[in-house]
């Protein structure tokens, strides 16, 4: 079996919530941002997955954006959650809550 799969899916599986979380608390967040993040938490991401599951989010009305103009660059697109994006992260977090329960309670050795 190879665990760098399996812990690479684990990973995948958490990773809409985790990016919602970071959106969430921050109230607005500019992708390389989520990206730093993400990397603080040691779950790695690149900009090519990042990208098309942000998109994914506004399409399914999850996340809005809006456009700052940068001094120093192009114009950047900040992501906030809507109010169904909102829900969704409250639902998903309780369910991360309860599973996260379950499995250490499986797991855990006495």
């Amino acid at each position: 079996m190879n665990i760098e799969n399996t812990e690479s899916q684990m990973r995948k599986g958490l990773l809409e919530l985790c990016i919602l979380g970071i959106i969430q608390k921050e109230k607005e967040a500019y992708p390389s941002d989520i990206l730093e993040q993400l990397k603080a938490a040691r779950l790695v991401v690149l900009e090519g997955t990042l990208y098309p599951l942000l998109t994914r989010l506004k399409n399914a009305e999850v996340l809005t954006y809006r456009w700052e103009e940068s001094t120093s660059g192009p114009p950047r697109k900040y992501y906030a959650l809507t109010a169904h994006g909102q829900k969704l992260y409250e639902q998903l977090k309780q369910s991360w809550d309860e599973l996260s329960q379950s499995v250490n309670h499986l797991t855990t050795t006495i």
